[in-house]
């Protein structure tokens, strides 16, 4: 499965970066390589989440 990430640069210079259909979904890093790698753990993390409580899991981007 696939989602968009959308990354940005906070004031503090940190990485930011949510994934807009896992709404919650949204980790950070000193770097862009940092906050991808971090994004992709948490969204692994949410859907392993969602299928333990039964939740529908949003449609992949693909």
């Amino acid at each position: 499965m696939k989602f968009r990430i959308v990354l940005e640069k906070d004031e503090d210079g940190i990485f930011v970066a949510e994934c807009p259909s896992l709404p919650g979904c949204v980790s950070q890093g000193k770097t862009r390589a940092e906050a991808m790698k971090n994004a992709k753990e948490a969204i692994k993390g949410y859907l392993v989440s969602l299928k333990k409580h039964n939740e529908p899991i949003p449609p992949s981007i693909e």
